[in-house]
């Protein structure tokens, strides 16, 4: 639009020099006539001025040549001037003075006589004067049109000059803009071309790496169709399935024929979702290979692009981590039987140590039926039978064998071997069941236990017997580390309590002479013992029973002397809500 606007005006600007041009043409054109036509009529006041003076006929030779040539003229300069009212009343003015003029000179010069010749002279200079007059009017008008002219012209040039400017301000502008543009769009196609360079260049990058992974055959790769034909796949794949090239290259591989019937239904769903979704996160299934022998993989698949039909699968092969799983799990079953038969071990070696006391506990209730049973013999032998007496002394037996049949049966419960069978359990009970079957025990040693057993503790799931074992462990230990303290001073306090994990808390506190401090880090490692006559197996058991159960076992110093034992357990699922703690927590 700019360029247009400046042609537009270039144009408008060639019309104005145009007709400035032919106007200026004009204007020295009628000048010229002027001047010609002041000069005819110079040579003709000259020619007729000699004749009037000298009356020789000789200057009056070319009479017919100026007369006609100043009609001419005047024809000429009446149709330069036809365009100007003012100048064609001028020029048709200076030509009706022009003819009239000549009339009356012909007729002084035909009418001359030498007497009256100089009279004759003057008037016909006055006459030429008229015409000059006249001549001189058109010419100065003329001329004041030309300088006018002349000006229109000058403008013209201005603006011309003005315009040429502007267009080559807007030229160099527009050069500036369309260079400034042209190194923008060089540096944007520079920049496209190194980005496209770069672009191709990690492509090719990209495609080498792909390829390298592909060849590494780090883990099996395979390009499939979605409907199950394998296109492509490396030699880690073909070795998982047992296939070779030949068989790839023969279009033989297909995921129904290399998957058993049984995981056809889920192959089936992941299909769909990997149609739906384009990938598929990796997933444990199995292979068919070529002998017929079936190995488990881990698989994870993409499409390449959603409106293709092809993409890529990732196998690893499991076959060495299931060995491995497998062989760990047996491992674990063969721990666990070993820790099951040092339990047993280490249950019937507490037993054993306690046996005396144990022979009191049950000792006791036997005699006892032993002297009810001669008091009821001796009330039937009465007369008349004393039967109340009977009757009463049959109820003392009653209690006293089945005091004893507990006794017995947590003493079996204890020794047996048994699998583990874990139920919901109240941790108080468990606690009150070992100590009556260590009273004997304690009371023969003249320790003193104190009890503080919160109320309202929601019910474990765990183990019977394995709790047990710990507790008497427990007990037994610190009553033995107390037989070195004074009789008056030997005090064990077993206590319960909610933790702040929202679990249950078993802590036993004596005051026997308590730990070694470098020594406590070790306590619960197999094989370590300050016992003279001990296996050092006690308290790994323990803390072993106890983290299957899913607790923590950690002993410390007990204030103001002693040793304190503690343990964790979890609550069942259903019992693991927030409850207020019943009773004061020891010291941890």
């Amino acid at each position: 639009m700019l360029f247009a606007a400046i042609g537009v005006l270039g144009l408008q600007y060639g019309r104005d020099r145009q007709a400035a041009n032919l106007s200026l043409e004009h204007g020295r054109q009628v000048i010229e006539t002027l001047d010609r036509l002041r000069t005819i009529i110079a040579d003709l006041e000259a020619e007729r001025h000699g004749y009037l003076l000298t009356l020789d006929p000789a200057y009056l030779k070319a009479y017919g040549v100026s007369d006609e040539s100043v009609r001419r003229e005047a024809q000429a300069l009446q149709a330069l001037v036809a365009t100007d009212p003012l100048q064609t009343y001028r020029a048709g003015h200076l030509a009706l003075i022009l003819s009239a003029k000549l009339r009356e000179i012909d007729d002084i010069v035909k009418a001359a006589a030498r007497d009256r010749a100089a009279s004759a002279a003057q008037t016909m200079i006055r006459g030429m004067d008229d015409i000059r007059l006249q001549i001189d009017l058109i010419e100065d008008y003329e001329r004041l049109l030309l300088v006018n002219r002349e000006k229109h012209a000058d403008e013209l040039e201005q603006r011309r000059t003005r315009l040429t400017v502007v267009a080559i301000v807007i030229v160099i502008v527009l050069a500036g803009v369309a260079l400034a543009f042209a190194r923008l769009e060089g540096t944007r196609r520079r920049k496209a071309t190194e980005e496209n360079v770069q672009l191709h260049s990690d492509l090719a990058e990209r495609d080498r790496k792909i390829r390298r992974l592909f060849e590494s055959n780090i883990i099996g790769i395979m390009i499939w169709e979605l409907e199950g034909r394998i296109l492509e796949a490396n030699d880690a794949f073909l070795r998982i399935v047992g296939y070779d090239r030949e068989d790839l290259v023969a279009g033989r591989l297909h995921r129904r024929m290399l998957t058993p019937s049984d995981w056809h239904n889920l192959d089936a769903r992941n299909v769909t979702e990997l149609g739906l979704v384009g990938t598929i996160p990796p997933f444990e299934k199995e292979y068919l290979r070529k002998d017929g022998r079936r190995v488990p993989v881990l698989i994870g698949g993409t499409m390449f692009e959603p409106s293709r039909n092809q993409g890529v699968g990732f196998v690893l092969d499991l076959t060495e981590q299931k060995r491995v799983e497998a062989e760990a799990r047996e491992n674990e079953r063969r721990y666990r039987e070993a820790l099951m038969e040092l339990a047993h071990a280490n249950r019937v070696t507490t037993m054993g140590q306690l046996t005396a006391s144990i022979a009191h506990e049950v000792s006791q209730p036997i005699a006892a039926v032993v002297t009810n049973a001669q008091a009821g013999s001796l009330w039937l032998d009465a007369q008349p039978p004393n039967l109340e007496e009977v009757r009463q002394s049959l109820g003392y037996i009653v209690s006293d064998a089945m005091r004893a049949g507990d006794v017995i049966g947590r003493i079996r419960a204890l020794v047996r071997k048994a699998p583990p069978q874990r139920v919901a359990l109240a941790i108080n009970e468990v606690v009150l069941e070992v100590i009556a079957l260590t009273h004997a025990e304690v009371a023969k040693n003249r320790v003193s236990v104190r009890t503080q057993l919160a109320d309202g503790l929601p019910r474990i799931h765990a183990d019977r017997v394995q709790l047990q074992q710990v507790i008497l462990n427990l007990i037994v230990n610190a009553v033995e580390a107390m037989s070195s303290v004074g009789s008056g001073g030997r005090e064990l306090q077993i206590g319960t309590s909610r933790n702040a994990a929202n679990g249950i808390l078993v802590s036993l506190r004596d005051s026997g002479p308590g730990l070694d401090p470098k020594n406590v880090d070790y306590l619960f490692d197999a094989f370590y013992t300050t016992k003279a006559q001990g296996m050092g197996m006690g308290l790994a058991i323990c803390r072993s029973i106890i983290e299957a159960h899913g607790g923590r076992m950690w002993a410390g110093a007990n204030e103001p002397r002693g040793a304190v034992f503690q343990f964790t357990l979890p609550l069942e699922e259903d019992e693991a809500v927030p409850a207020r703690q019943a009773g004061p927590v020891p010291a941890m």
